[in-house]
Protein backbone atom coordinates (compact mmCIF):
# COMPACT_ATOMS: atom_id res chain seq x y z
CA UNK A 1 0.00 0.00 0.00
CA UNK A 2 1.35 3.47 -0.90
CA UNK A 3 1.96 5.92 2.29
CA UNK A 4 -1.25 8.54 2.44
CA UNK A 5 0.10 11.84 1.21
CA UNK A 6 -0.68 14.10 3.80
CA UNK A 7 -2.79 17.43 3.01
CA UNK A 8 -2.21 20.98 3.42
CA UNK A 9 -5.88 21.69 4.01
CA UNK A 10 -5.97 20.48 7.93
CA UNK A 11 -3.26 20.78 10.98
CA UNK A 12 -0.28 18.01 10.02
CA UNK A 13 2.68 18.59 12.30
CA UNK A 14 5.91 20.33 10.77
CA UNK A 15 8.02 17.35 11.53
CA UNK A 16 5.24 15.23 9.22
CA UNK A 17 7.16 17.37 5.91
CA UNK A 18 9.40 20.16 7.38
CA UNK A 19 11.77 19.09 10.23
CA UNK A 20 13.64 15.61 10.33
CA UNK A 21 14.97 13.70 7.50
CA UNK A 22 12.91 11.28 5.86
CA UNK A 23 14.99 8.12 6.88
CA UNK A 24 13.49 9.20 10.39
CA UNK A 25 10.20 9.77 9.47
CA UNK A 26 10.05 6.31 8.39
CA UNK A 27 10.58 4.77 11.40
CA UNK A 28 8.05 6.83 12.99
CA UNK A 29 5.62 6.22 10.44
CA UNK A 30 2.40 4.14 10.94
CA UNK A 31 3.11 1.81 8.20
CA UNK A 32 6.34 0.84 9.54
CA UNK A 33 5.15 0.22 12.79
CA UNK A 34 2.24 -1.91 12.17
CA UNK A 35 4.93 -4.13 9.58
CA UNK A 36 6.80 -4.33 13.04
CA UNK A 37 4.08 -5.16 14.87
CA UNK A 38 3.56 -8.07 12.15
CA UNK A 39 6.84 -9.46 12.22
CA UNK A 40 6.69 -9.81 16.08
CA UNK A 41 3.10 -11.62 16.01
CA UNK A 42 5.20 -13.97 13.21
CA UNK A 43 8.43 -14.49 15.81
CA UNK A 44 5.56 -15.25 18.33
CA UNK A 45 3.78 -17.37 16.31
CA UNK A 46 7.45 -19.29 15.38
CA UNK A 47 7.82 -19.80 18.42
CA UNK A 48 4.75 -21.35 19.45
CA UNK A 49 5.30 -23.47 16.38
CA UNK A 50 8.59 -24.61 17.30
CA UNK A 51 6.48 -25.88 21.18
CA UNK A 52 3.97 -27.44 19.05
CA UNK A 53 0.83 -24.81 19.58
CA UNK A 54 0.36 -23.69 16.22
CA UNK A 55 1.22 -25.79 12.27
CA UNK A 56 4.01 -24.28 9.80
CA UNK A 57 1.03 -23.86 7.16
CA UNK A 58 0.11 -20.97 9.95
CA UNK A 59 2.72 -19.18 10.16
CA UNK A 60 3.96 -19.44 6.33
CA UNK A 61 0.54 -18.00 5.98
CA UNK A 62 1.44 -14.85 8.26
CA UNK A 63 4.67 -14.43 6.50
CA UNK A 64 3.13 -14.08 3.14
CA UNK A 65 1.00 -11.14 4.59
CA UNK A 66 3.48 -9.23 7.08
CA UNK A 67 3.99 -6.47 4.43
CA UNK A 68 0.33 -6.13 3.14
CA UNK A 69 -0.77 -3.06 5.51
CA UNK A 70 -4.03 -1.57 5.08
CA UNK A 71 -4.44 1.36 7.20
CA UNK A 72 -7.92 2.12 5.66
CA UNK A 73 -9.67 -0.89 7.11
CA UNK A 74 -8.01 -0.98 9.87
CA UNK A 75 -8.90 2.25 10.48
CA UNK A 76 -12.44 1.47 10.06
CA UNK A 77 -12.47 -1.60 12.13
CA UNK A 78 -10.96 0.95 14.99
CA UNK A 79 -13.92 3.23 14.23
CA UNK A 80 -16.02 0.40 15.67
CA UNK A 81 -14.41 -1.47 18.21
CA UNK A 82 -11.80 1.63 19.97
CA UNK A 83 -8.96 -0.22 20.10
CA UNK A 84 -5.96 0.31 17.45
CA UNK A 85 -4.13 -2.81 18.31
CA UNK A 86 -6.83 -5.52 18.66
CA UNK A 87 -8.24 -3.66 14.78
CA UNK A 88 -5.00 -4.17 13.15
CA UNK A 89 -4.84 -7.77 14.41
CA UNK A 90 -8.27 -7.95 12.96
CA UNK A 91 -7.22 -6.47 9.54
CA UNK A 92 -4.08 -8.88 9.44
CA UNK A 93 -6.29 -12.28 10.53
CA UNK A 94 -8.25 -10.74 7.54
CA UNK A 95 -5.46 -10.96 4.90
CA UNK A 96 -4.26 -14.77 6.92
CA UNK A 97 -6.95 -17.40 6.49
CA UNK A 98 -4.82 -20.15 7.55
CA UNK A 99 -2.75 -18.81 9.97
CA UNK A 100 -5.06 -15.61 11.45
CA UNK A 101 -6.55 -17.28 14.34
CA UNK A 102 -3.40 -17.78 15.97
CA UNK A 103 -2.11 -14.50 15.31
CA UNK A 104 -1.17 -12.45 19.16
CA UNK A 105 -1.57 -15.99 20.93
CA UNK A 106 -1.27 -15.73 24.80
CA UNK A 107 -0.08 -11.92 24.61
CA UNK A 108 -1.20 -8.57 25.84
CA UNK A 109 -1.19 -5.39 23.52
CA UNK A 110 1.84 -4.54 24.97
CA UNK A 111 3.85 -7.39 24.48
CA UNK A 112 3.20 -6.48 21.32
CA UNK A 113 3.88 -2.35 21.48
CA UNK A 114 6.77 -2.08 23.71
CA UNK A 115 8.67 -4.70 21.43
CA UNK A 116 7.75 -2.89 18.47
CA UNK A 117 8.77 0.76 20.49
CA UNK A 118 11.89 -0.83 21.36
CA UNK A 119 13.00 -1.51 18.04
CA UNK A 120 12.00 1.60 16.68
CA UNK A 121 13.89 3.50 19.36
CA UNK A 122 17.02 1.23 18.78
CA UNK A 123 16.96 2.26 14.65
CA UNK A 124 15.64 6.17 15.49
CA UNK A 125 19.25 5.88 18.16
CA UNK A 126 21.30 4.46 15.02
CA UNK A 127 20.64 7.34 13.05
CA UNK A 128 21.00 9.95 15.59
CA UNK A 129 24.45 8.63 16.46
CA UNK A 130 25.67 8.42 12.97
CA UNK A 131 24.68 12.20 12.24
CA UNK A 132 26.45 12.70 15.91
CA UNK A 133 29.49 11.25 14.61
CA UNK A 134 29.47 13.38 11.15
CA UNK A 135 28.94 16.34 13.26
CA UNK A 136 32.34 15.32 15.50
CA UNK A 137 34.53 14.58 12.59
CA UNK A 138 33.16 17.83 11.06
CA UNK A 139 34.57 19.68 14.62
CA UNK A 140 37.53 17.71 15.06
CA UNK A 141 38.55 19.05 11.52
CA UNK A 142 37.80 22.53 12.37
CA UNK A 143 39.71 21.93 15.86
CA UNK A 144 42.69 21.01 14.44
CA UNK A 145 42.55 23.74 11.25
CA UNK A 146 42.02 26.48 13.77
CA UNK A 147 43.83 25.46 16.94
CA UNK A 148 46.72 27.89 16.22
CA UNK A 149 44.62 31.03 15.29
CA UNK A 150 44.65 33.78 17.97
CA UNK A 151 40.75 35.81 18.83
CA UNK A 152 39.71 37.54 22.09
CA UNK A 153 37.29 35.24 24.54
CA UNK A 154 34.33 36.77 26.26
CA UNK A 155 32.95 36.25 29.63
CA UNK A 156 30.09 37.62 31.06
CA UNK A 157 29.93 38.37 26.56
CA UNK A 158 32.35 40.81 27.48
CA UNK A 159 36.42 41.37 26.74
CA UNK A 160 38.40 39.08 28.58
CA UNK A 161 41.67 37.46 27.56
CA UNK A 162 42.60 35.98 24.15
CA UNK A 163 42.17 32.09 23.05
CA UNK A 164 42.00 30.33 19.96
CA UNK A 165 39.36 29.61 17.54
CA UNK A 166 40.42 26.27 17.61
CA UNK A 167 40.16 26.24 21.83
CA UNK A 168 36.70 27.52 21.80
CA UNK A 169 35.64 24.78 18.72
CA UNK A 170 37.30 22.33 21.34
CA UNK A 171 34.51 23.41 24.37
CA UNK A 172 32.02 22.21 21.84
CA UNK A 173 33.42 19.40 20.94
CA UNK A 174 34.38 17.99 24.12
CA UNK A 175 30.64 18.57 25.02
CA UNK A 176 29.59 16.70 21.70
CA UNK A 177 31.93 14.08 23.02
CA UNK A 178 30.41 13.57 25.88
CA UNK A 179 26.88 13.40 24.27
CA UNK A 180 28.22 10.73 21.82
CA UNK A 181 29.24 8.62 24.58
CA UNK A 182 25.97 8.88 26.45
CA UNK A 183 23.97 8.32 23.10
CA UNK A 184 26.33 4.66 22.51
CA UNK A 185 25.26 3.70 26.15
CA UNK A 186 21.87 4.31 25.98
CA UNK A 187 21.48 2.47 22.74
CA UNK A 188 23.38 -0.42 23.95
CA UNK A 189 20.77 -0.81 27.00
CA UNK A 190 17.41 -0.62 25.07
CA UNK A 191 15.65 -3.12 26.05
CA UNK A 192 11.81 -4.56 25.20
CA UNK A 193 9.13 -5.79 27.65
CA UNK A 194 9.57 -9.53 26.29
CA UNK A 195 6.12 -11.86 25.91
CA UNK A 196 5.41 -11.68 29.71
CA UNK A 197 1.16 -11.05 29.90
CA UNK A 198 -1.06 -9.25 30.90
CA UNK A 199 0.78 -7.80 34.32
CA UNK A 200 4.97 -9.32 33.60
CA UNK A 201 4.02 -12.60 35.47
CA UNK A 202 3.87 -14.46 31.81
CA UNK A 203 0.83 -16.36 33.04
CA UNK A 204 -1.08 -16.94 29.98
CA UNK A 205 2.57 -18.27 28.20
CA UNK A 206 2.86 -20.51 31.23
CA UNK A 207 -0.77 -21.87 30.63
CA UNK A 208 -0.54 -21.87 26.79
CA UNK A 209 2.72 -24.24 27.25
CA UNK A 210 1.55 -26.64 29.88
CA UNK A 211 3.03 -30.42 28.45
CA UNK A 212 5.75 -28.96 25.65
CA UNK A 213 8.36 -29.03 28.06
CA UNK A 214 9.11 -25.35 26.96
CA UNK A 215 9.06 -22.70 29.39
CA UNK A 216 7.90 -19.14 29.08
CA UNK A 217 10.83 -17.82 29.37
CA UNK A 218 12.61 -20.34 26.39
CA UNK A 219 9.44 -18.71 24.19
CA UNK A 220 9.99 -15.06 25.50
CA UNK A 221 13.99 -15.68 24.31
CA UNK A 222 13.08 -17.27 21.06
CA UNK A 223 10.81 -14.37 19.85
CA UNK A 224 13.47 -11.76 21.06
CA UNK A 225 16.30 -13.47 19.72
CA UNK A 226 14.66 -12.95 16.34
CA UNK A 227 13.93 -9.31 17.10
CA UNK A 228 17.11 -8.73 17.66
CA UNK A 229 16.36 -7.64 20.91
CA UNK A 230 17.01 -8.13 25.17
CA UNK A 231 14.14 -7.91 27.39
CA UNK A 232 14.08 -6.42 30.80
CA UNK A 233 14.54 -9.27 33.38
CA UNK A 234 11.00 -7.40 35.13
CA UNK A 235 8.37 -5.80 33.72
CA UNK A 236 4.92 -5.04 34.45
CA UNK A 237 2.11 -4.49 31.80
CA UNK A 238 5.09 -2.13 30.21
CA UNK A 239 8.90 -1.87 30.42
CA UNK A 240 10.04 0.43 32.58
CA UNK A 241 9.52 3.72 31.46
CA UNK A 242 12.68 4.98 33.21
CA UNK A 243 13.68 3.89 29.61
CA UNK A 244 12.18 6.63 28.12
CA UNK A 245 13.46 9.03 30.47
CA UNK A 246 16.58 8.11 29.48
CA UNK A 247 16.37 7.94 25.96
CA UNK A 248 14.61 11.70 26.08
CA UNK A 249 17.65 12.81 29.01
CA UNK A 250 20.07 11.69 26.29
CA UNK A 251 18.51 13.79 23.32
CA UNK A 252 18.03 16.76 25.50
CA UNK A 253 21.68 16.97 26.69
CA UNK A 254 22.41 16.54 23.01
CA UNK A 255 19.92 19.10 22.05
CA UNK A 256 21.71 21.49 25.32
CA UNK A 257 25.03 20.99 23.81
CA UNK A 258 23.88 22.26 20.09
CA UNK A 259 22.25 25.40 21.62
CA UNK A 260 25.35 26.70 23.58
CA UNK A 261 26.53 26.10 19.84
CA UNK A 262 24.15 27.69 18.07
CA UNK A 263 23.51 30.70 20.62
CA UNK A 264 27.35 31.72 20.58
CA UNK A 265 27.42 31.26 17.02
CA UNK A 266 24.49 33.69 16.86
CA UNK A 267 26.04 36.02 19.33
CA UNK A 268 29.43 36.04 16.77
CA UNK A 269 27.39 36.50 13.90
CA UNK A 270 26.13 40.04 15.41
CA UNK A 271 28.08 42.89 13.64
CA UNK A 272 30.02 44.50 16.65
CA UNK A 273 31.20 41.15 16.75
CA UNK A 274 31.46 40.12 13.32
CA UNK A 275 33.87 37.34 13.36
CA UNK A 276 32.00 34.41 12.59
CA UNK A 277 28.77 33.66 10.20
CA UNK A 278 27.19 30.85 8.90
CA UNK A 279 26.66 30.04 5.53
CA UNK A 280 24.90 32.53 3.91
CA UNK A 281 23.39 31.43 -0.33
CA UNK A 282 23.63 34.14 -2.44
CA UNK A 283 19.68 34.00 -3.05
CA UNK A 284 19.14 34.23 0.83
CA UNK A 285 16.39 36.36 1.62
CA UNK A 286 17.35 37.81 5.63
CA UNK A 287 14.43 39.97 5.99
CA UNK A 288 11.41 41.02 4.20
CA UNK A 289 11.98 44.35 5.35
CA UNK A 290 15.16 45.16 5.10
CA UNK A 291 17.08 44.29 2.36
CA UNK A 292 20.24 44.01 3.89
CA UNK A 293 20.00 41.61 6.71
CA UNK A 294 22.23 38.55 7.09
CA UNK A 295 20.16 36.80 9.86
CA UNK A 296 21.60 33.64 11.25
CA UNK A 297 18.59 31.89 10.83
CA UNK A 298 19.86 28.22 10.76
CA UNK A 299 21.39 28.96 14.14
CA UNK A 300 18.12 30.38 14.98
CA UNK A 301 16.43 27.46 13.82
CA UNK A 302 18.54 25.16 16.07
CA UNK A 303 18.37 27.18 19.18
CA UNK A 304 14.29 27.24 18.77
CA UNK A 305 14.02 23.44 18.24
CA UNK A 306 16.16 22.72 21.09
CA UNK A 307 14.35 24.37 23.33
CA UNK A 308 11.30 22.60 22.52
CA UNK A 309 13.66 19.64 23.23
CA UNK A 310 14.58 20.72 26.17
CA UNK A 311 10.90 20.38 27.51
CA UNK A 312 10.02 16.68 26.43
CA UNK A 313 11.91 14.59 29.58
CA UNK A 314 9.49 16.29 31.88
CA UNK A 315 6.64 14.55 30.34
CA UNK A 316 8.80 10.87 30.29
CA UNK A 317 9.60 11.76 34.17
CA UNK A 318 5.84 11.92 35.29
CA UNK A 319 5.88 8.77 32.51
CA UNK A 320 8.19 6.86 34.18
CA UNK A 321 7.05 8.26 37.74
CA UNK A 322 3.06 7.80 37.51
CA UNK A 323 3.22 3.81 36.08
CA UNK A 324 1.21 3.15 39.23
CA UNK A 325 1.02 -0.13 40.24
CA UNK A 326 1.05 -2.78 37.26
CA UNK A 327 0.16 -0.04 34.84
CA UNK A 328 -1.72 3.01 33.97
CA UNK A 329 -2.77 4.10 30.44
CA UNK A 330 -1.69 7.88 31.04
CA UNK A 331 1.20 7.78 29.29
CA UNK A 332 -0.10 6.22 25.46
CA UNK A 333 -0.95 9.11 24.12
CA UNK A 334 1.89 11.61 25.09
CA UNK A 335 4.02 8.82 23.97
CA UNK A 336 2.64 9.11 20.58
CA UNK A 337 3.95 12.38 20.25
CA UNK A 338 6.96 13.04 22.91
CA UNK A 339 9.02 9.98 21.32
CA UNK A 340 8.84 10.77 17.38
CA UNK A 341 8.98 14.44 18.55
CA UNK A 342 12.33 13.69 20.47
CA UNK A 343 14.15 11.87 17.66
CA UNK A 344 12.69 14.18 14.74
CA UNK A 345 13.86 17.19 16.75
CA UNK A 346 17.47 15.82 17.43
CA UNK A 347 17.50 14.71 13.59
CA UNK A 348 16.49 18.43 12.59
CA UNK A 349 18.95 20.04 14.63
CA UNK A 350 21.78 17.71 13.50
CA UNK A 351 21.33 18.00 9.91
CA UNK A 352 21.47 21.79 9.99
CA UNK A 353 24.19 21.89 12.62
CA UNK A 354 26.05 19.56 10.07
CA UNK A 355 25.40 22.25 7.02
CA UNK A 356 26.56 25.47 9.81
CA UNK A 357 29.67 24.24 10.80
CA UNK A 358 30.62 22.34 7.36
CA UNK A 359 30.19 25.98 6.16
CA UNK A 360 31.14 28.37 8.79
CA UNK A 361 33.20 31.76 8.14
CA UNK A 362 35.78 32.86 10.58
CA UNK A 363 36.13 36.97 9.59
CA UNK A 364 40.21 37.30 9.98
CA UNK A 365 39.61 41.30 9.80
CA UNK A 366 37.22 41.69 12.45
CA UNK A 367 38.49 38.55 14.66
CA UNK A 368 42.32 40.68 14.42
CA UNK A 369 40.49 44.13 15.06
CA UNK A 370 38.85 42.89 18.43
CA UNK A 371 42.09 41.49 19.04
CA UNK A 372 43.83 44.67 18.65
CA UNK A 373 41.48 46.61 20.52
CA UNK A 374 41.00 44.63 23.40
CA UNK A 375 43.53 41.98 23.94
CA UNK A 376 45.78 44.93 24.89
CA UNK A 377 44.21 45.10 28.17
CA UNK A 378 44.69 41.29 29.26
CA UNK A 379 48.06 41.59 28.01
CA UNK A 380 48.65 44.04 30.37
CA UNK A 381 48.39 41.09 33.00
CA UNK A 382 51.53 39.57 31.11
CA UNK A 383 52.95 42.95 31.71
CA UNK A 384 52.56 43.01 35.11
CA UNK A 385 54.03 39.39 35.50
CA UNK A 386 57.33 40.80 33.52
CA UNK A 387 57.50 43.47 35.82
CA UNK A 388 57.53 41.84 38.78
CA UNK A 389 60.12 39.44 37.79
CA UNK A 390 62.60 42.48 37.20
CA UNK A 391 62.50 43.84 40.66
CA UNK A 392 58.66 46.12 40.38
CA UNK A 393 56.69 46.44 43.04
CA UNK A 394 53.67 44.85 41.84
CA UNK A 395 50.95 46.95 43.83
CA UNK A 396 52.59 50.04 42.63
CA UNK A 397 52.58 48.52 38.86
CA UNK A 398 48.79 47.31 39.01
CA UNK A 399 47.88 50.58 40.24
CA UNK A 400 49.86 52.47 37.26
CA UNK A 401 48.65 50.24 34.84
CA UNK A 402 44.74 50.23 36.15
CA UNK A 403 45.00 54.30 35.58
CA UNK A 404 45.73 53.49 32.48
CA UNK A 405 43.35 50.87 31.15
CA UNK A 406 40.37 53.21 32.29
CA UNK A 407 41.54 55.99 30.83
CA UNK A 408 41.95 53.89 27.35
CA UNK A 409 38.85 52.31 28.14
CA UNK A 410 37.09 55.59 28.57
CA UNK A 411 38.41 57.08 24.98
CA UNK A 412 36.79 53.26 23.83
CA UNK A 413 33.87 54.23 24.43
CA UNK A 414 33.81 57.37 22.73
CA UNK A 415 34.99 55.75 19.44
CA UNK A 416 38.70 56.77 19.30
CA UNK A 417 41.25 54.36 19.26
CA UNK A 418 42.63 52.47 21.93
CA UNK A 419 46.28 53.96 23.00
CA UNK A 420 46.93 51.73 25.86
CA UNK A 421 50.34 50.33 24.54
CA UNK A 422 51.76 53.24 23.49
CA UNK A 423 50.65 54.63 27.18
CA UNK A 424 52.18 51.87 28.93
CA UNK A 425 55.18 51.98 26.68
CA UNK A 426 55.82 55.40 27.36
CA UNK A 427 55.21 55.54 30.99
CA UNK A 428 59.03 55.87 32.77
CA UNK A 429 57.62 54.37 35.83
CA UNK A 430 57.75 51.31 33.51
CA UNK A 431 60.80 51.35 30.82
CA UNK A 432 63.01 51.45 33.96
CA UNK A 433 62.25 48.24 34.66
CA UNK A 434 61.88 47.12 31.33
CA UNK A 435 62.69 48.67 27.63
CA UNK A 436 60.46 50.15 25.18
CA UNK A 437 60.35 47.52 22.72
CA UNK A 438 59.64 44.40 25.02
CA UNK A 439 57.16 46.17 26.54
CA UNK A 440 55.23 46.57 23.02
CA UNK A 441 55.92 42.79 22.81
CA UNK A 442 54.36 42.03 25.51
CA UNK A 443 51.50 43.87 24.95
CA UNK A 444 50.93 42.14 21.99
CA UNK A 445 48.04 39.70 22.74
CA UNK A 446 48.18 36.99 20.04
CA UNK A 447 50.44 35.41 22.20
CA UNK A 448 49.18 35.54 25.30
CA UNK A 449 47.18 32.40 24.68
CA UNK A 450 48.80 30.05 27.68
CA UNK A 451 48.66 26.14 25.78
CA UNK A 452 45.50 26.67 24.16
CA UNK A 453 46.83 25.74 20.74
CA UNK A 454 47.68 22.56 22.59
CA UNK A 455 44.54 21.58 24.61
CA UNK A 456 42.91 22.07 21.73
CA UNK A 457 44.68 19.61 19.36
CA UNK A 458 44.12 17.37 22.65
CA UNK A 459 40.19 17.56 22.32
CA UNK A 460 40.68 16.97 18.72
CA UNK A 461 42.27 14.18 19.15
CA UNK A 462 39.91 12.50 21.93
CA UNK A 463 36.89 13.30 19.28
CA UNK A 464 38.83 11.30 16.52
CA UNK A 465 39.12 8.34 18.65
CA UNK A 466 35.12 8.39 19.62
CA UNK A 467 35.11 8.10 15.48
CA UNK A 468 36.88 4.90 15.51
CA UNK A 469 35.26 3.22 18.24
Amino acid sequence: MAESIYQHDTFISPFTWRYGSREMRIIWSEVHKRRLLRRIWTALARAEMKAGIVSEEQVQDLEKSINSIDIARASEIEAEIHHDLMAEIKTYAEQCPVGGSIIHLGATSMDALDNMDAVRLKEAMDIIIDKTLELTAVIAEKIREFAHVPCMAFTHIQPAEPTTIGYRLAQYGQDLGEDLKELRRVRESIRGKGMKGAVGTSASYTELLKGTGIKSSDLENMVMDELGLKAFTAATQVYPRKQDLAIVNSLSSLGASLYKMAFDIRILQSPPFGEWSEPFGSKQVGSSAMPFKRNPIRSEKIDSLARFLSTLPATAWNNAAHTLLERTLDDSANRREILPAAFLTADEILKTMNMVISGIRFHTESIERNLATYGVFAATERLLMELGRRGGDRQEMHELIREHSLVCWAELQKGQENTLRELLAGDPEITKYIPEEDILNLLDASEYIGDARERALMVAGELESLLTD
